[in-house]
Order: structure tokens, then C-alpha cells, then sequence
């Protein structure tokens, strides 16, 4: 176990706290012994002065005593014998006063204690026999010679009184001198303490709290390279050690959040760089039909993103022997995956996969599909350094999904667009056959009738009726073949239901010279375009049996949506109302009720009370037959 001192000085070393602290310790120790040793000198010079002022009294008591013992014989008298043995009750008084003998040192051998045993010894054995009393009174020495010698031995007794003083002062200015010495000695020490607390404070603390604030100031600057270098047993060292490891971590840190800072970039880099290529992708294959340009665009992005090979897209029927190649960026001379005879493989998987081009590359084969069919694959040519990270993989099966699904999308347009002409050619041929074939059916037998006729010679007038029946049939076929005309011309191009209705509203006021009102509420019932169409050509057909037939002043065409989804079309006149005409040739309801059926719905034609003709078509529109379909395919028996 050490010694105390040793942890001390130990505890002194390691503590700034306890340096200071120490330091602090020493200075008011310092002032405490200096005052206390002022205090002990002033208490031991206490009462000095009095005891030198009463040895000084000796000198003159002394001389007083000699002058008294110089009387003559006529004043030596009762009084004067009184005086004498006063002054040497003083004498002795003042000799053994308590305030000299409480400055007489404690050694025997002390100059002050020697002179004054020999001012005692002196006085008792020299000079106080002078002065004795008898029974007759004081003895005083008569002869002159007597009076010599006690003038003498005076003066040596007042020198040795002097040197009693004298000794008294040494002593006294002796004790003042230690103090003095004490007082310089510890203001000395105090000084010399005080510089040192300072020198320590200036450079075990200031310092090492400048340099940690500079080095503070340097790492908020960025410079994260910063040390301390006070790095010892002190708090300030504790501190700096702390700062260091503090910056180590700061500097651990940065880096690391530099190197995720880079990563999280270069991923956000080739994110964007993704979205980038599928946006484009996207919007070439779905802004316009996709066609050899389109892919070609779309394979140079892929390369150009991805820093892939070569790649082709080929297309061909499931399960088939031999792809179409519809787009390559291969050079000429390089290996065509797709011309193979046993290019059965392109179209045989729908998963993506690899597969061995030759020593140098591998062929990324991804299906070309939609939800429905797979149309094709996309080729893409890997070298065999490359390895593909999942995100690129992730990236090409997206836009192989998006290819695929352009695809079907544009064959399913193309599909709908040859069903949509074959419905419009069965329409047209529908319409010919209800109109125009049985006009011209009707004129044949007509012409047979005539025929017929003419070989009878008194048939004339007959012929005749049967001419201008041919006629009418003539003029009838041709109007309804001009209508069928507008109504084969008509389009709805750059305009909508509400604009092609205006538009017909206002032809058909103009050829009848008539009055006719629109009011259109579509609500939430959306018309697909072929709805659009038939809605159309009802409201024609009917507009032209009005201008036609009707001989009306005024009509009204409104289109309503119910809450109930239904779809009411109501075209209404003030004419003549419905009336059976005997004409054969006349095949506009006819028409109309085809329309009604295609569309699903229903037809009535109906006199009002008010008279005239109301027309009216309704049906649900393909939106609302979905919106009320949809809940029922979402109930499950677990419902």
C-alpha cells in the first residue's frame, strides 16, 4: 500500500481540480501562519513599552534616591526620611513590577535575564545599603567621601539599569524582526504561490480550453482530422481524450454516411435512370401503335441504360417453329437467335431465362405476353463478364411486360376495329336489304306485272297505274337511298353526342322549317361510341319522319338518365300523329327497331293526348350494366 503522501501527490498529478484546489490551500495557509505568528509576536510584545518605560523610571527613582541621600543634616527630618522610604518602595515596586517580569525570557542564561539579576544584585547589594533605616531614622552618608562612593556606585547602577533597557529593547525589537521576517517570508511564499496557481491555471487550463475551442471551432468548419493533444491524467486530458474519440467517431461516421450517401445516389441514379427508361418505353409503345421504330428506339434505351448487348424483338404464335424478328440492333454478320429452325424454344417458356450464346456471351430471353397470350420474346445479348443485378432484371421483365401488353392492346384495337367494320357492313347490309332490295324487289314485280300487261292491247289504263306505282317505287328508293347515304356518311369526328345532336338539331330545323328543341342530361350514364352512333341515327331517323311525314310546326328531342341507369331517348312533334300509310316503301321504324335491339333496349312509338307522335328509345348503357354487374362477381360464398 503506498504511503499517503504518494496518493497525494498521485490524486495532485491526475486532478486539475485538486492542483488548484491545493493551490488555493497553500495561498490561505500561507496567510493563516502569517497571521497567526503577527498575532503570537504582537501578543508577546504586549506590554513592552510599559515594562521598558518602568525600567527606564529606575534611572531617575535611582537619581532621585542619590539626590534625597545628598541632604544635609538640617533637612534631614522626619518628612524628608518619609520621602526617602517612599522612593524606595517605588524603587523596589517598579524593580519587581509584573509588566518587567513578564518580559523576562524563561532561560537563565538570556542576556535580558542576566541584566537584570545584576541591576537586582546590584540594587541589593550596592547600592540599597546606601539607604538603610534604623531605629534613629534613615542612615544617609555624611562624608563627602561616602557621597563619592554612592554617586558612584549610582552612576554604575544607572548603567546597568541602562543595560537592562537597552537589552529590553533588543528583545522587543527582536521579536518585531521575526515578525517582520515571518510577514515577509510568508508574503513571499503567498506571492510565489499565487504566480504558480496562475502559471498552472494559464497552462493546464486556459491553454488546453483555448486549444479545444480552436479545434471545436475546426471540426465545426468540416475538419474532422482534429486532435487534442493534451491528453493527460487531468480533467482537460480526460476531455481531450474524450474529443478525440469523439472526432474519431464524427470522422467514422461522416465517412460511412459519405459512402451510403454515394450508394443511396447511385441507386436513386439508376432508379431514376429506370423510370426514365420505363417512362419512355411507355410512352412510345402506348402513344402510338408500336411499329419497328418504336422498337428499335425502345432496344437503343435498353442498351444505352443498361450496358447490354445486342438485342431483338421477335414476335410469332405460341408453340410455333420460327419467330418474325420485327426489330434488331445487331450488325450485319452477328448471330440471329431468331432465324433458327428450332426457334420453337422463343415461344415454348413464359418465364424469363438464360442461355449460352457462345464464349463470350449469354442470350436474356424475356416473354413478350399479356395477361391473355404470350406474342413473342425479347432477346437481349449479355457478355459473360456482366452479371445483371436483380433490378435490372426486374427492369427488363417491366418492359417486357409493357411490350407485351402494347401488343395485345394494338391487336385487340385491330380486332375490335374488323369486328366494328364487319357490324357497320352487316348494318349497311341489313339496311339495303330492309330498304333499298325490297324497293327494288317490289319494282320488279312491277315490271313483270307490266310486261304482263302490255301483251293485253286493252290494258292501257292498267299499264299506266302500274308505270306511275314504278314510278313512286323509283322515287322512294332513291330517296331512301340518298338518306342512307348521309346516314352511312355520317361522323362524329372531333365532336361528341351533345355537339352531333346540335348539329342534326339544326339541319333538320332548316330542311322543315320547323321549331326544334334540345335538352340533353346524360347524368352519370357514359355511352360508349358505337352507343353513340345508334342514339344518333334513331334520333336522325326520327327527325326525318317528322320533316318528312309528320307535317308538324314544332318537335323536341330529350335525352335523359334515370336513377335507375336507364338511358331514355324522346323525340316529340305536334303533327299529324302516327298513321298507317298503305306505302310499301317506307322502312324507317323498321330501321329503328333493329338499332333498339342491337342497343338492347326498347322502342314504343305513341300518340299523345295533346296529339302528335312521341318516339321513344330506351336501354341501359354498357357503364351502368358494369356498375351493377361488379358487386355481384365480388360475393364469394365466405361473403
Amino acid at each position: 500500500m503506498p504511503p499517503p503522501l504518494a496518493l497525494s501527490w498521485k490524486s495532485l498529478n491526475r486532478s486539475l481540480l485538486a492542483r488548484m484546489g491545493g493551490a488555493i490551500a497553500g495561498i490561505a495557509l500561507l496567510a493563516l501562519i502569517g497571521m497567526s505568528v503577527s498575532a503570537l509576536v504582537a501578543e508577546s510584545t504586549q506590554g513592552s513599552g510599559e515594562a521598558i518605560n518602568r525600567a527606564g523610571s529606575l534611572r531617575m527613582q535611582a537619581w532621585q534616591m542619590a539626590a534625597l541621600s545628598m541632604a544635609t543634616p538640617a533637612m534631614a527630618n522626619a518628612r524628608h526620611a518619609r520621602r526617602m522610604e517612599q522612593a524606595l518602595i517605588d524603587f523596589e515596586a517598579t524593580l519587581q513590577h509584573a509588566a518587567i517580569r513578564a518580559m523576562l525570557p524563561g532561560a537563565e542564561d538570556a542576556p535580558l535575564m542576566r541584566a537584570y539579576r545584576q541591576v537586582t544584585a546590584a540594587w541589593h547589594e550596592r547600592v540599597r545599603p546606601y539607604f538603610s533605616v534604623g531605629a534613629q531614622g534613615l542612615a544617609m552618608p555624611a562624608e563627602d567621601g561616602a557621597r563619592a562612593r554612592l554617586i558612584e556606585d549610582i552612576g554604575a547602577f544607572v548603567a546597568d539599569i541602562n543595560d537592562l533597557v537597552q537589552r529590553m529593547e533588543e528583545t522587543t525589537e527582536a521579536k518585531i524582526l521575526v515578525m517582520r521576517v515571518v510577514l515577509i517570508v510568508a508574503l513571499s511564499l503567498t506571492l510565489l504561490v499565487v504566480l504558480l496557481t496562475v502559471w498552472l491555471i494559464h497552462t493546464r487550463l486556459v491553454q488546453p480550453l483555448r486549444a479545444l475551442l480552436a479545434l471545436t471551432a475546426r471540426v465545426g468548419q468540416g475538419d474532422l482530422s482534429a486532435r487534442a493533444t493534451h491528453v493527460g491524467e487531468d480533467e482537460l486530458g480526460a476531455l481531450g481524450r474524450a474529443f478525440n474519440l469523439m472526432a474519431e467517431d464524427l470522422d467514422k461516421l461522416y465517412h460511412d454516411l459519405e459512402s451510403r450517401v454515394r450508394q443511396k445516389t447511385g441507386e436513386l441514379t439508376r432508379s431514376n435512370q429506370a423510370l426514365e427508361l420505363l417512362y419512355h418505353s411507355i410512352a412510345r409503345l402506348h402513344g402510338a401503335p408500336p411499329g419497328r421504330d418504336t422498337y428499335l428506339a425502345l432496344l437503343r434505351d435498353i442498351e444505352s441504360v443498361l450496358g447490354l448487348g445486342h438485342g431483338i424483338i421477335c414476335l410469332g404464335e405460341p408453340g410455333g417453329g420460327s419467330g418474325q424478328m420485327v426489330a434488331n440492333t445487331m450488325r450485319e454478320g452477328d448471330h440471329n437467335p431468331c432465324a433458327r429452325a428450332e426457334c420453337g424454344w422463343c415461344h415454348g417458356t413464359g418465364q424469363t431465362r438464360f442461355s449460352i450464346a457462345d464464349d463470350h456471351h449469354r442470350h436474356l430471353t424475356l416473354p413478350l405476353a399479356d395477361a391473355e397470350s404470350q406474342y413473342g420474346v425479347l432477346i437481349l445479348e449479355v457478355p459473360m463478364t456482366r452479371q445483371l443485378e436483380p433490378w435490372q432484371v426486374q427492369l427488363l421483365e417491366a418492359l417486357s411486360r409493357h411490350i407485351g401488353v402494347a401488343i395485345g392492346a394494338e391487336r385487340r384495337i385491330q380486332q375490335s376495329r374488323r369486328v366494328a367494320l364487319l357490324e357497320e357492313r352487316a348494318v349497311i347490309a341489313r339496311e339495303l336489304h330492309d330498304s333499298l332490295a325490297q324497293s327494288l324487289a317490289y319494282m320488279r314485280i312491277q315490271v313483270s306485272r307490266l310486261q304482263t300487261t302490255l301483251k293485253q292491247p286493252e290494258a292501257r289504263a292498267q299499264a299506266d297505274q302500274i308505270l306511275s306505282e314504278l314510278r313512286a317505287g323509283m322515287s322512294s328508293a332513291y330517296r331512301q337511298l340518298r338518306e342512307l347515304l348521309t346516314t352511312f356518311r355520317l361522323k362524329m369526328e372531333g365532336q361528341d353526342l351533345a355537339g352531333a345532336l346540335s348539329h342534326t338539331v339544326d339541319e333538320f330545323a332548316e330542311r322543315g322549317s320547323l321549331s326544334i328543341e334540345l335538352a340533353i342530361d346524360l347524368g352519370g350514364c357514359m355511352l360508349t361510341p358505337n352507343e353513340e352512333i345508334h342514339v344518333l341515327h334513331v334520333v336522325r331517323e326520327a327527325l326525318s319522319n317528322v320533316v318528312n311525314h309528320a307535317g308538324a310546326s314544332r318537335a323536341q328531342v330529350a335525352i335523359a338518365c334515370a336513377e335507375d341507369g336507364m338511358l331514355e331517348v324522346r323525340v316529340e312533334d305536334d303533327g299529324r300523329g302516327i298513321v298507317k300509310s298503305a306505302d310499301a316503301h317506307h322502312y324507317g321504324m323498321t330501321i329503328m327497331q333493329e338499332r333498339a335491339r342491337t342497343l338492347a333496349g326498347d322502342i314504343r312509338y305513341e300518340s299523345p293526348p295533346h296529339g302528335g307522335t312521341r318516339v321513344t328509345l330506351t336501354f341501359r348503357p354498357a357503364s351502368r350494366r358494369q356498375s351493377i354487374a361488379a358487386p355481384a362477381l365480388s360475393w364469394s360464398p365466405q361473403s
